[in-house]
């Protein structure tokens, strides 16, 4: 709320929302959308994302956070480390291939799954215990960019830390993919300095903070998701206006190739100004919703 507080301001309207949270202490891009572009928010936030985040080996927290409540303590290995005899990169290295490719994850208890219409965070601050069950995600890559690095305010004793960048599904918990690498390593661990640098093909470096936001930092939806975009004349932006399928005989570029998917595009004017999503059938353009002004 605090992030998107400043785009009811500038835009006046109430009716705005975002593509995915970030956890409480984590950093960088959130894509936001107002008005009825707020349509598209699904389909952005089921794009692919990229992360970097340090994790901390020898503790573990409740939260799976650097700063939370220490559940566990890995004594043997923070003495280890003194004798110089602590996991290094090239062991971390070694079980990353792990974590590549399709994989079932155990969400963090503290986080936003709903169990019985509650988020899983807000049972456990009520102190009632929860398990919850593995979901499939999906790690298109993992690597090691740095070590050795410190996070002030940790809870526990650390005895290795090591930063990394993950290109991810959506539902993937980097907190929990901290926990399961320490685990594959035979320690316990946790994470900080979570940051998302991608959702799809918009960057954090494109994004503007809440409080230097204008009118024209809003990017045209064409230019977050990367569906073709089709041009209407006035005739079939009228049909389209109306809920009306279009015949439509020009090849499109650039459709999805998924199998079982819908094959999305832009309905756009004349002008190329977006006016709607819809769908492209053999033949004909289905419209799936408005976008345009009234």
């Amino acid at each position: 709320f605090k992030a998107l507080f400043p785009l009811k301001r500038v835009f006046c309207t109430k009716r705005v929302g975002h593509a995915g949270t970030l956890d409480l202490r984590a950093s960088g891009l959130i894509i936001a959308a107002t008005g009825r572009a707020t349509r598209l928010l699904p389909y952005i936030e089921a794009k692919d994302k990229c992360y970097t985040f340090r994790l901390h080996l020898g503790y573990e927290t409740d939260t799976l956070e650097w700063d939370g409540v220490v559940v566990e303590q890995d004594e043997a290995n923070v003495i280890a480390s003194e004798a110089k005899q602590s996991i290094t990169r090239a062991a971390l290295e070694a079980v990353l291939p792990q974590f590549i490719g399709d994989i079932d994850q155990i969400p963090p208890k503290y986080c936003a799954v709903k169990i019985d219409g509650r988020r899983a965070s807000d049972w456990m601050e009520r102190g009632k215990q929860i398990d919850l069950k593995p979901r499939r995600i999906h790690i298109a890559s993992l690597k090691v960019i740095g070590e050795g690095l410190e996070t002030e305010g940790c809870t526990g004793k650390c005895f290795a830390t090591f930063d990394l960048e993950c290109n991810c599904s959506k539902g993937t918990y980097i907190r929990s993919l901290g926990r399961d690498l320490a685990r594959a390593l035979g320690t316990c661990g946790c994470v900080s300095m979570i940051r998302r640098h991608r959702i799809g093909n918009v960057t954090v470096d494109r994004a503007v903070r809440g409080d230097a936001l204008t009118p024209e930092h809003l990017l045209p939806v064409d230019q977050v998701l990367d569906f073709p975009v089709v041009r209407l004349n006035d005739d079939q932006v009228k049909a389209i206006r109306l809920g009306n399928w279009v015949p439509w005989r020009t090849p499109v570029e650039n459709l999805s190739v998924e199998p079982g998917s819908e094959k999305f595009v832009f309905t756009a004017d004349k002008n190329g100004s977006v006016i709607g999503l819809g769908v492209y059938e053999p033949g004909r353009i289905c419209p799936k919703f408005f976008l345009g002004d009234d």
